[in-house]
């Protein structure tokens, strides 16, 4: 009899993969309290400072091996993890102990990795919970050389099946260069690290697949089938068989797919859709380029201030936004204004004030009218950039019109600013609003009213709308696109950009989600901004769709309030 476990399956392109597993242990350790003589303090405090000190350099070795194309936000997670072994809080902290405590140095670090969690965990906040597992995995490691477990012999990777309770992005990116076939972790969400990481690597895998390290063994022949999210184990032939041809079919449909780089993406019936990319780097461009998007419909901007003892300087700015518009040829970009807080903290966010609810607190735009002359400082650089291509501003997290007026008076003030200097920008510079609170997606009209253009940011829109934490593993599987709540809000704002004739596009996960996107063209969304490695795929289903007998179907599909309804009316609309 077959067996299936249940997760969420993660992807894009090749979503398929059958080989034998192979487990890896958590990497946990257990650790009992051990006193040390005093006169073996120094030479504990030595032993654990080696630690360190491999396990940094067990790092860089990783760093190293990664191929030279893999895109620059994958290798963050890497520099993350350098980053936190640097920090004196793991590094230093724990030989305090060891000298104060008389204690062994595993010990030392399992009683600072205790304080730093009950820390993180009294933050109710989804990045803090990532940088939890961060701390984890960090602290793992160097417990691994403690106990001499790093220098036990690797199993062999290449054509297997990963199956751990968790993956270090580290281990991740080395265990796709190793050759795995696919990933299957116990835990994690939609946007943990390995979720994220297995759609920039294009691996198959299935995330929150609970029980599987213990229902499934070491070299049993398995099926990861990330486009349903399940794993399914004891398979007759003909499944085998099945899902054989599946994925002869999907690396067909790749092998296919770059034929269509530089080809229109039309509709059936002639309507030609915009396909953008998200990007998080300067370095990013390129794989943007290389993918054939048709500019840069949303540009994060966080990444100046993480992981640096001190704020980004205006040319800072200006060099990283000036990268990135002469990379892209004249083709149009959307910088993001600075969404700090929540889900995205940084040592040198100003005024930190603790909240028993960072979500609902200073973030985004609201720290920016909170703190203006950071909020000056950066758009000041976007306009000096925009004299040198086709840039656009865009406000995130706005509720409200009094935070529209306030935002849009600090740049027009800015304006006036460089222009009293002779400073030159684009003057027909556009400026747009970020629609991802309900809020701002009810009041829609205003918003285009007043703004050049709206963009939708789903992942928060759907997260705010549902009261559901996407990156909780107990709660995430509410996290709905298709709940009737989301698609009335993103109707809404489509049509309130149409009502007063201003372009609306969308740039969260779902826009990149082929499942999504007959629905979102029989909407009437006509610009689409995804991660690049999604563009071609969006872009072969876009030709096969046919926009007018869709949005037909759409209304029809929009007066549904039943979820499982939805699903499957949505799943009608896709093309066989």
């Amino acid at each position: 009899m077959t067996l299936s476990i249940t997760g969420i399956g993660v992807g894009t392109g090749i979503k398929t993969a059958i080989g034998p597993v192979v487990l890896l242990s958590s990497g946990d350790t257990h650790i009992e309290p051990r006193s040390i003589p005093t006169s073996q303090i120094d030479t504990e405090v030595t032993r654990f400072l080696t630690a360190v000190e491999s396990a940094t350099e067990q790092l860089h070795r990783i760093r190293h091996q990664i191929p030279k194309d893999t895109p620059a936000d994958i290798l963050e997670f890497v520099d993350t993890h350098l980053l936190m072994l640097e920090d004196k809080a793991i590094s230093e902290a724990p030989v305090n102990t060891i000298r104060e405590e008389g204690c062994s140095a595993e010990w030392a670090l399992h009683l600072r990795r205790n304080q730093l969690m009950r820390v993180f965990e009294e933050m109710d906040d989804p990045y803090l919970r990532t940088r939890k597992d961060d701390l984890d995995h960090v602290v793992n490691r160097i417990q691994k050389f403690l106990t001499g477990q790093a220098s036990e012999s690797p199993p062999n990777i290449a054509d297997h099946i990963v199956l751990a309770e968790e993956l270090t992005p580290a281990d991740a990116i080395l265990l796709h260069h190793q050759g795995a076939l696919g990933f299957v972790t116990e835990f994690g969400s939609s946007m943990s690290h390995t979720a994220i990481l297995a759609r920039s690597l294009g691996i198959p895998t299935v995330v929150g697949a609970h029980g599987a390290t213990r229902l499934l063994h070491s070299s049993e022949q398995v099926v990861v089938d990330a486009t349903n999210g399940v794993v399914l184990a004891d398979c007759d032939s003909a499944s085998i068989v099945f899902f054989h041809e599946r994925l002869e079919q999907e690396i067909s449909q790749q092998q296919s797919l770059k034929n269509l780089c530089h080809v229109p993406a039309t509709t059936i019936d002639g309507h030609e859709l915009v396909l953008q990319a998200n990007i998080e780097l300067p370095e990013d461009v390129q794989s943007a380029q290389e993918l054939c998007a048709q500019g840069i419909g949303l540009y994060r901007t966080e990444f100046l201030y993480m992981n640096r003892p001190t704020l980004p300087s205006e040319e800072e700015h200006y060099q990283a936004y000036l990268q990135v518009v002469q990379g892209l040829e004249n083709l149009p970009i959307t910088i993001r204004t600075l969404d700090l807080g929540a889900d995205k903290q940084c040592d040198t966010q100003p005024d930190p004030v603790a909240s028993t609810n960072p979500a609902l607190s200073l973030r985004a735009i609201r720290l920016c009218l909170k703190e203006t002359e950071l909020f000056r400082l950066q758009i000041r650089a976007i306009l000096r950039a925009s004299a040198h291509g086709r840039v656009r501003i865009m406000i995130p997290m706005l509720t409200n019109m009094w935070e529209a007026r306030q935002a849009r008076a600090l740049i027009d003030d800015e304006i006036h600013n460089l222009e009293k200097e002779r400073i030159p920008y684009d003057p027909e510079l556009q400026v747009g609003a970020m629609i991802e609170t309900p809020a701002a997606a009810l009041t829609a009209r205003e918003f285009a009213d007043f703004f050049d253009f709206l963009s939708i940011g789903t992942n928060d829109l759907i997260q705010y709308t549902l009261a559901v934490d996407r990156a909780d593993d107990m709660v995430n599987y509410m996290f709905d696109p298709l709940h009737p709540a989301v698609l009335y809000l993103i109707k809404n704002v489509i049509d309130a950009g149409r009502t007063a004739n201003k372009p609306v596009s969308m740039c969260g996960e779902m826009a990149g989600d082929p499942r999504y996107l007959p629905l979102l063209v029989g909407m009437g969304l006509e610009t689409l901004s995804m991660h690049p490695a999604s563009l071609l795929e969006i872009k072969q289903l876009v030709k096969k769709l046919d926009r007018k007998s869709l949005s037909s179907a759409v209304d029809t599909l929009l007066q549904k309030t039943d979820t499982l309804d939805l699903d499957q009316a949505v799943a009608s609309l896709c093309p066989t």
